[in-house]
């Protein structure tokens, strides 16, 4: 399998912050890197080196084995990118964006009218392709912004925060839409936050963090990589709560550590440990609604290397 994607020792820095710390991951054709990490991790920033958007201070990248620094024009008309806020015009209509964009890419005439057709179609939007933009919904504006990386027929597609803002219901459809791209044949580089975004459509996860790939591999290696099940507690009210954690750190069992919507979470659980909590909980007259042993998450991977739950939110420079 060729590498569409290689990436080695990036450094790029601002003023005294290093956005990246000599990373290096490779993307074979066909497949889906997802790029996790907290915000400022640096995530972007390498997507931007890698789209010719940033000059790195160090380091070496290219996509299908055209230097980024040596060959952008070349790698601009390979790649497609849809940032983290949908670069379309308001004040255009849908089919008219398309066509800007295959207009800025030199395409012939005809091939740019056949190819915004069927990519309205395609993205659902075709009953909407003579309204001007600013009437979209945010789901709408993200598909068509989607539509628009890919005007240019791109092999390497570079995602950043593809759903930020997006509600499940469109989240879900964009998913839908990249599992379809990558039937295609696409490569796509995602950088995300939602956890169960890399999950489903990932085949390697890279997670960076202060600049730096502290863990890569498949989702299945990485949960694996923090080792045993989980014991999840969801302690009734905040009171409850604060008595579960000392409970739970009276079992000197490891640290006990905050997963989402209250829950908390001691990894390397088992089923004696599960019985110890039940009964050290039932004594301190605790209320759960949920005590349970199950299978790491990339959100239990993601507090483990980083120290803190992921949180889906917009990032920043880096």
């Amino acid at each position: 399998m060729q590498t569409a994607v290689e990436v080695t020792d990036l450094v790029k820095t601002y003023g005294e912050t290093r956005a990246l710390d000599g990373v290096s991951f490779a993307v074979p054709e066909g497949t889906v890197l997802g790029l996790l990490g907290p915000n400022g991790a640096g995530k972007t920033t390498a997507v931007r080196v890698l789209t010719t958007l940033l000059r790195p201070d160090s380091g070496s990248a290219s996509v299908l084995g055209l230097d980024v620094l040596h060959r952008p024009e070349e790698v601009r008309r390979s790649i497609g990118l849809a940032g983290q806020y949908a670069a379309v015009d308001d004040k255009l209509t849908g089919r008219e964006n398309l066509r800007l964009v295959g207009r800025l890419y030199h395409l012939p005439k005809r091939e740019v009218l056949a190819r915004a057709d069927a990519l309205l179609e395609r993205f659902d939007l075709a009953d909407a392709a003579d309204r001007v933009v600013q009437t979209y919904s945010g789901g709408m504006r993200r598909r068509l912004d989607l539509a628009a990386a890919l005007v240019n027929r791109p092999r390497v597609l570079f995602l950043d925060e593809p759903t930020t803002g997006l509600d499940p219901r469109s989240r879900l459809g964009l998913w839908e839409v990249l599992e379809d791209l990558l039937r295609d044949g696409a490569t796509i580089l995602l950088t995300t936050q939602y956890l169960e975004e890399a999950d489903r459509l990932a085949d390697r996860i890279a997670v960076i963090d202060h600049g730096k790939v502290i863990a890569e591999g498949t989702a299945d290696e990485l949960k694996d990589s923090i080792g045993g099940s989980v014991l999840v507690v969801r302690p009734t009210s905040a009171a409850d709560a604060t008595t579960a954690r000392d409970v739970l750190a009276a079992l000197k069992a490891g640290a006990v550590t905050d997963g989402t919507g209250g829950e908390l979470h001691l990894q390397g659980g088992s089923l004696a440990l599960l019985t110890k909590a039940a009964r050290a909980l039932t004594k301190a007259e605790v209320d759960v609604t949920d005590l349970a042993l199950r299978r790491p998450t990339l959100d239990d991977v993601f507090l483990s290397l980083t120290g803190h739950a992921a949180e889906p939110t917009e990032e920043g420079a880096a």
